[in-house]
């Protein structure tokens, strides 16, 4: 269960000077000392309702998990899936075929085999598939899982590599979709159901590592006249299907392109999008007003350049980043690898990333980092079911992000995150949104928080006991 409030908003703290991680401080204050912030709470403006948070379950974080004793591997997973002191993650993201963050490129046919008579994910079950059921006990439900393929066999693509690009060759079309449907099967088989596929991850990237190039054009096609049809014929029509899957500056334009056609919107339910390159938040916004009955989801995000243990940048990255794209309609968010090895890998063209939480496989060391302590002031406080409410500043404070919800159990959920060189005095006030002009309740509900230099807070209840 995720962590519950005992009214007048109890506050759990992170902060950088005062090594609290998502700690419970007490409960923010009635006061009319000086505040330098004002937030209202208007719990009547409702916006998404949450699909939850989660992580990739990859080759790379499988394979570094088994390279660790037994304890220290249970005691990561705890501390993601836990519903009882970890971040009560709920979602999952797993790679169709081998990404850069595999041990080297693989994919489940023998060459040209067009019946898919090979197909075979056994070398899934050596490490990702026995995470995925761990991680499925620990939070004593299935994840909602989404499945994303880097690049085809290599035979099916215009350059005859699943790196460096290329595209997908039409005479491959059928075969690839009935591709996906296989893995499909051959996931339930070891029961693992997927819940949601995106066509192709980063479609608009040559990277020289697994990938595979598509124009809005293309992708539009696929699903319309391939992809989309497959799958609603087949025993998973209840499938997601999300386009795009890369990165939120071209989100629109490259979604417009595709759910202008009628005939290739009817089978997709949702956009998926990645943090790189932009912080371009107003672009879901545009998303959302165009297309309102479309789903929106951070699908993959994560800092470059290898390990940043003990630095505080990343966790500030993360929850600009989650607040961003939550107060703009996006409803579900998903990490990139849970945890990698102390080089930031494994990783079979060396590009080499940071994770929340870093094993060193050579020390024996476990290291969670800011950015794990930064979802978990999302993760732990706002369950699946909840509704984005109304929240804003009477005059925008410089460095401080808010976002707020009400929960399924009818608790406020309020996140404020600090990440300047000042501390803040916040002074919550909670309002009704009537007639198109924000009203202060006849009796004023004002309470006061400390949100210290570079700090997150997550408050929890209601404004009165």
């Amino acid at each position: 269960m995720v962590i519950g409030g005992t009214g007048l908003l109890q506050i759990f703290r992170t902060s950088l000077e005062t090594g609290e991680r998502i700690e419970d401080i007490g409960h923010a204050f009635p006061s009319r000392e000086k505040t330098n912030c004002e937030i209202k709470i208007t719990p009547e403006e409702r916006y998404q309702t949450v699909r939850g948070f989660g992580g990739a379950i990859t080759e790379a974080a499988a394979y570094t998990l088994s390279r660790v004793p037994k304890d220290m591997r249970d005691n990561v997973l705890q501390a993601y899936y836990s519903p009882r002191g970890g971040n009560c993650y709920q979602l999952g993201r797993v790679h169709i075929n081998s990404c850069d963050f595999s041990l080297e490129n693989y994919n489940y046919v023998e060459s040209h085999d067009t019946q898919l008579k090979t197909f075979d994910i056994s070398r899934e079950t050596r490490w990702v598939l026995p995470t995925i059921h761990q991680a499925q006990t620990i939070a004593d439900r299935p994840l909602f899982l989404l499945a994303s393929p880097w690049s085809p066999p290599e035979w099916m693509k215009s350059n005859g590599d699943m790196n460096g690009g290329g595209t997908l060759r039409p005479e491959f079309h059928q075969v690839w979709a009935n591709y996906y449907i296989r893995y499909l099967q051959a996931m339930a088989a070891q029961g693992i159901q997927i819940d949601a596929i995106t066509v192709q991850n980063e479609p608009a990237a040559t990277q020289v590592w697994d990938s595979c190039l598509y124009t809005a054009a293309e992708e539009r096609d696929f699903v319309r006249d391939y992809l989309g049809p497959t799958v609603a014929g087949s025993a998973f029509a209840g499938l997601k299907l999300l386009i795009w899957d890369h990165n939120r500056d071209l989100v629109f334009e490259r979604a417009r392109q595709v759910l202008s056609d009628k005939e290739a919107a009817r089978y997709i339910w949702g956009v998926g999008h990645h943090w790189y390159v932009s912080e371009e938040f107003g672009n879901l916004s545009r998303l959302h007003n165009a297309f309102p009955e479309t789903h929106l989801v951070f699908t993959e995000g994560c800092q470059e350049g290898g390990p940043q243990v003990g630095k505080w940048f990343t966790g500030e990255r993360y929850g600009r980043n989650i607040i961003g794209d939550m107060r703009n309609w996006v409803e579900a968010w998903i990490d990139w690898n849970i945890v990698l090895d102390e080089q930031g890998g494994p990783n079979h063209v060396g590009n080499y990333c940071d994770a929340p939480i870093i094993a060193d496989t050579a020390a024996g060391e476990i290291y969670y980092n800011s950015s794990y302590w930064y979802i978990g002031h999302f993760s732990r406080f706002v369950p699946p079911g909840s509704i984005r409410i109304g929240s804003s500043e009477a005059e925008p404070t410089e460095g401080l992000h808010h976002i707020a919800f009400l929960t399924p159990n009818e608790e406020l959920a309020i996140v404020i995150m600090n990440e300047s060189e000042t501390d803040s005095r916040v002074l919550l006030k909670e309002g009704i949104q009537k007639e198109g002009t924000l009203k202060e309740k006849a009796e004023t509900k004002e309470l006061v928080c400390e949100v210290p230099a570079h700090s997150i807070v997550t408050l929890l209840g209601t404004f009165s006991p």
